[in-house]
């Protein structure tokens, strides 16, 4: 596999997912998506579709607030189709999976910088795919009012 940048599409294998993308109708791109979100999450050992995955992910956060759009060459060329939401979560599980394999992407590195690279590009993407935390009022507080009996 070659391997050129820590970018999400920098692989010859996120390179190939995105032309598989291309490849198929804009109904059947969620599908390729999820499926291989879920068969990362998973897999038992060395997740080895990890790089697509990734990929994946990168899709997926370009349409949250805050993502970053994918345009690169190397990616799709395609237009996404509009996301549901439970894929931000199947996103943010795959890149916890691939985040813990030490023998995973990572490994594809020789220079420690380029893995510090990778591990901040999932540190990004999972911190945009994150869902947000609901926002609960705990309690309607009322300012406090000295109240004086009169006539006790």
């Amino acid at each position: 596999m070659g391997t050129w940048d820590t970018g999400p599409f920098d692989n010859d294998t996120a390179a190939d997912f995105a032309n598989a993308l291309d490849a198929v109708g804009p109904g059947a791109r969620e599908a390729l998506i999820r499926g291989v979100l879920i068969r990362t999450i998973d897999a038992t050992g060395y997740p080895t579709e990890a790089d697509e995955a990734v990929a994946a992910a990168a899709l997926i956060a370009a349409q949250c607030p805050g993502g970053e759009p994918v345009d690169t060459p190397y990616g799709p060329q395609a237009s996404m189709p509009v996301f549901p939401s439970d894929l931000r979560v199947l996103a943010d599980e795959a890149l916890a999976r691939i985040a813990d394999d030490e023998a995973g992407p990572a490994a594809n590195w020789v220079d420690p910088t380029h893995w510090k690279q990778w591990q901040a590009v999932l540190t990004r993407l999972r911190a945009v795919l994150a869902p947000p935390l609901p926002s609960i009022a705990l309690f309607d507080a009322q300012p406090y009012r000295n109240v004086t009996r009169h006539g006790s």
